[in-house]
């Protein structure tokens, strides 16, 4: 990809990914309900696009889940109850706050997986430290904006509740965050080591 020029293939994997992550964020596919759970599968397309296409293919897929992440504040596609409600407070810095973490995200997780690949590290390693890292980035990046962007209106303060900044992160994000690990980790390195296996990517 010199020049960041795709080629036929990698833009018809990218065009792929693109349309599995729209199909999972607009269909229950993309959220597992476990009792009070909802983990996220929408990294994960990312994530593959990223090992696939390296940092800007990473970051166009990232684009798009941002995009349909703060579609849902305004009931596109769904509907978030914390978006809505940031998307009233200030409706810029909810677009930023749901579009920025997805997009550096993807285009991080390009750079890791170079960097593992750069190390010798097998192909299936290399893909599941991609996809711990796809889950926990968006989860670091999604709260920090949260605390930066929002952390002084009423509505973070209440959930907040005079707790500590961190501890409140961890125990709001909770079970939820590991779980997206795990599946995202053990997942992208099944599909990264397949499409590797098939010749997709070197």
């Amino acid at each position: 990809m010199k020049g960041k020029t795709f080629t036929t293939k990698e833009l018809t994997t990218l065009g792929l990914m693109i349309g599995i992550l729209l199909l999972m964020a607009y269909t229950p596919l993309g959220y597992l309900n476990i009792g009070p759970l909802a983990i996220t599968f929408n990294v994960i397309p990312v994530a593959v696009s990223a090992i696939v296409l390296g940092p800007t293919g990473g970051a166009i897929a990232g684009a798009v889940f941002g995009l349909t992440s703060f579609l849902q504040c305004i009931g596109v596609g769904g509907t978030s109850a914390m978006g809505a409600m940031l998307f009233s407070i200030q409706p810029v810095l909810a677009f930023i706050q749901r579009f920025i973490p997805r997009l550096l995200d993807g285009f991080l997780l390009g750079f890791v997986f170079r960097a593992m690949r750069t190390r010798h590290k097998g192909v299936w390693f290399s893909c599941a430290v991609t996809g711990f890292c796809s889950a926990f980035f968006n989860t670091l990046f999604f709260m920090t904006l949260l605390i930066v962007l929002f952390g002084n209106t009423e509505y973070v303060q209440g959930l907040i509740g005079g707790r500590n900044v961190i501890l409140f992160v961890c125990t709001f994000v909770g079970i939820n965050a590991v779980c997206e690990m795990i599946s995202s980790t053990l997942i992208t390195a099944a599909i990264g080591t397949a499409l590797h296996k098939a010749g997709i990517f070197k």
